[in-house]
């Protein structure tokens, strides 16, 4: 399967995101719930890479397992911020043996535990050094991050959709972006882009809220913000954690339905590694479909 073709068939294509368990003891459990989301027939799934690269091994063997136990294709988060160049040709190496030729290239996040140098002093500085990287290589289709809100660390919006330009230039072929709860941000995203020249797919990456404390947390982490009419709604039922995800379910199918509606190729789920969520607005997309 060839991940980009699947935006020219005319059809919502719509993919899951799980993250790599911390404990090597929870990969068959874990798998167990990438079986169950597989009833829902996702077009494909991703997997994340541990911060800084600290499990890659372990995410590369769970993503073959994925594909190939599970039967689903799969893209592999890598990202580059603690890698050097040769640790990165092993990487690709692995993957191609685990059959893996799709990549979600991400720089990742700054390890809590270990100091990083500055871009200037490392083999990969930024996420479009990574991608020209993996496609000098050959063999592998990309997908690379948007931020509909700007990344928390750019200089300014319009610097931000440069940096995205870059990556795409560089070898993208399809963009993921960054979850929000507000679907102006991403149509005006979108129409920014597409104005700088990006051309290819932009999939809007949808978290179904599972918990308020939670949510808060991710947001302020991503820089993503929260309608005042939504925080407002959470508030009132935050203390009920069924009510919470009832909210999340019915916001977040209202919110898929208009993007969609609105021109977006498909939807990424941040699945959180939870069935329910997800398995709930799936349907009710689908039967309003």
């Amino acid at each position: 399967m060839d991940i980009p073709e699947l935006f020219t068939r005319g059809e919502p294509v719509f993919s899951f995101e799980f993250f790599l368990p911390k404990i090597t003891d929870d990969i068959p459990s874990f798998l167990d719930g990438v079986r169950e989301l597989k009833r829902l027939s996702p077009s494909f799934v991703t997997l994340t890479y541990g911060a800084g690269g600290s499990a890659r091994d372990k995410t590369i063997e769970t993503a073959g397992r994925i594909k190939r136990e599970v039967g689903l294709e799969t893209a592999c988060h890598m990202t580059c911020i603690t890698h050097t160049k040769a640790e990165m040709s092993e990487n690709l190496s692995r993957l191609t043996s685990e059959g893996i030729r799709h990549i979600v290239a991400l720089r990742g996040d700054q390890p809590k535990d270990q100091a990083v140098p500055p871009p200037g002093e490392r083999d990969f500085g930024y996420a479009r050094d990574l991608v020209a990287f993996i496609k000098s290589a050959g063999g592998f289709r990309m997908a690379v991050a948007g931020y509909p809100e700007t990344h928390p660390e750019a200089v300014s919006p319009d610097d931000d959709l440069r940096n995205l330009v870059e990556k795409v230039k560089a070898g993208g072929d399809w963009v993921i972006t960054q979850l929000f709860f507000d679907n102006q941000a991403y149509f005006r995203f979108v129409e920014k882009a597409r104005a700088a020249g990006v051309r290819v797919p932009i999939v809007p990456g949808i978290m179904p809220v599972t918990g308020y404390a939670q949510l808060k947390r991710f947001t302020a982490m991503c820089g993503a913000s929260i309608p005042p009419a939504l925080n407002a709604e959470l508030e009132k039922v935050s203390a009920d954690p069924e009510a919470v995800i009832r909210l999340g379910v019915d916001y977040a199918a209202r919110q898929c339905r208009e993007l969609l509606e609105g021109g977006a190729p498909g939807i990424h789920f941040y699945t959180l590694n939870k069935t329910r969520s997800t398995s709930e607005i799936l349907s009710k997309l689908r039967k309003a479909s």
